[in-house]
């Protein structure tokens, strides 16, 4: 049994996902369920006995301790975090509660719970063979230039937004309870991710979504802000093998190799749109394209250097941008009604207050 927290929103319910269709053992999914928590994102695994949610805080240490104690998970798994930059600008406060304060009372939590597992490796768990895996991003180590090598494991933290330097703040707690405490503990930090079920506040399912509703497709800026792209299910399986066979007390960067210019994305999605539904007045999704006022402080580009979990873990990407990207175009088109359901309310509220009534 593992512990899994936030993993009612868009990459924790697809680990699920991918975990449990592996036929790996059971989980427990503690979720607070916040605006970008979906249910809908878990469809599939009502009565299955192998998901155990349960709603709540991981800033509960009552709770957690609790979990922790009733179902003996062998690891934990944290995925819980606020994470969307263009929020964490409008109201930090939410970021700093969660993804510090919420990170110290879970691990805390987790390490009173560590502390007194058995020594005997022939138990399970066993404080020998218990892992606390910390799922953080590329963005706590700042921006680079056209020609800055990527970043690697051993780059230096230089946050710029509220949201980075949270997850920053998170990732040095979880380091230093593994130097202070000897918790052992395993951190990722990711590239951008893509894939079925984001919330649509992310690039590449906003511009989907605005496409099929006939909206502006909003550009930051010059729209040449570069991301290394990772397809969610790829990260997932990254994610499987750092648990179960990455280092102690290690860091590993997860990349996709696929480094684009936001406005390219925008127009690949546009590109496959016209193929797979065409608009009805004959014209091209490309000319919704809308260039709108830069946020604060955007990064200009971000890369992962992947060698080291690769040489060390043997994980690689399977998918290309070309194949990721087409694949989840078509989940998006072939999911109307959990795309009905997400864009209701939060959804639509959130575009009206941040782009100025352009829904």
């Amino acid at each position: 049994m593992i512990l899994l927290t936030g993993c009612a929103g868009f990459i924790g319910s697809n680990f699920i996902h991918t975990w449990l269709a592996g036929g790996n053992e059971g989980v427990i999914n503690l979720d607070k369920l916040t605006y970008a928590g979906n249910m809908d994102n878990l469809t599939g695994l009502q009565g299955d006995s192998r998901h155990q949610f349960i709603r709540g805080d991981i800033g509960d240490r009552e709770l957690v301790t609790r979990l922790l104690e009733q179902y003996r998970p062998r690891a934990v798994i944290n995925f819980a975090a606020e994470s969307h930059v263009d929020r964490s600008i409008l109201g930090p406060g939410d970021f700093i509660q969660t993804n510090i304060v919420g990170t110290f009372h879970l691990l805390d939590a987790v390490r009173g719970y560590w502390s007194q597992l058995p020594d005997d490796v022939t138990a399970s768990p066993s404080r020998q063979n218990f892992r606390f895996l910390h799922v953080s991003t590329d963005e706590v180590y700042g921006t680079l230039t056209a020609t800055d090598p990527a970043f690697a494991e051993t780059n230096p933290y230089l946050p710029n937004s509220p949201y980075a330097a949270s997850k920053a703040a998170s990732d040095h707690l979880v380091r230093a309870w593994h130097h202070t405490y000897g918790l052992p503990i395993l951190t990722t930090n990711c590239s951008n991710n893509y894939g079925p079920y984001q919330f649509p506040e992310k690039l590449i399912p906003l511009v989907i979504l605005n496409a099929l509703g006939g909206k502006p497709l909003p550009i930051y800026g010059d729209g040449q802000q570069v991301r290394d792209w990772l397809h969610v299910e790829d990260h997932c399986h990254a994610i499987m093998r750092v648990l179960e066979s990455g280092r102690v007390g290690e860091t590993y960067n997860i990349g996709g190799w696929n480094e684009m210019p936001n406005i390219e994305v925008v127009k690949t999605i546009c590109g496959i749109l016209d193929g797979l539904r065409p608009r009805v007045d004959g014209h091209r999704y490309v000319e919704q394209i809308t260039y709108v006022k830069d946020r604060p402080g955007h990064d200009r580009r971000y890369a992962i250097d992947a060698r080291k979990i690769q040489k060390e873990l043997n994980w690689k990407p399977k998918e290309t941008f070309e194949s990721g990207i087409r694949k989840t175009v078509q989940w998006y088109l072939d999911n109307p009604e959990w795309v009905a359901g997400v864009t209701s309310g939060a959804y639509r509220q959130w575009v009206v207050r941040h782009y100025g009534g352009q829904e």
